[in-house]
């Protein structure tokens, strides 16, 4: 099971603990909320398996770019999701709209502060704790998101 526990921006698997970044607007389900859901969810679909560290994945497809500086200054407000992504599925009453909501575990640029909230919603990890994560989690696996 992965444990994601908000008030200490960590992810808890196997006994590692990683620093993630959640919702800067704090936690909800409303859709456009930009907040990250509580509660129990399963993994539905596991995306970029083997794709180079720091590929940009739009839509859930691989663009074909791998994040750079000169990227990042080309697009400052592009919402930023590398390397893997977990799509999580709400399995209780308030959170079933998350899979609607896109809501990922998903690699960012290894320049994102972790350790706050920064997201629009998602988990974000450093792009090695996500090839990390991926690499042993299966599809159904359990979350936990626990309140603040």
């Amino acid at each position: 099971m992965i444990t994601i526990n908000i008030a200490d921006q960590t992810l808890e698997y196997q006994n590692k603990i990683y620093s993630i970044s959640s919702a800067k607007n704090g936690v909800g389900e409303v859709e456009g909320s930009f907040c990250t859901p509580v509660g129990r969810f399963k993994v539905s679909e596991k995306i970029g398996d083997n794709l180079e560290p720091g590929s940009v994945l739009v839509a859930r497809e691989p663009t074909g770019e791998i994040f750079s500086k000169e990227l990042f200054d080309k697009n400052p407000d592009r919402d930023w999701i590398l390397t893997r992504i977990l799509w999580l599925e709400g399995i209780e009453v308030h959170n079933s709209n998350t899979k609607d909501r896109y809501i990922y575990i998903h690699g960012s640029p290894d320049e994102t502060p972790m350790g706050m909230p920064g997201s629009k919603g998602c988990i974000r990890m450093h792009n090695e704790d996500i090839i990390a994560l991926f690499d042993h989690v299966q599809t159904g696996e359990d979350v936990v998101i626990m309140k603040p």
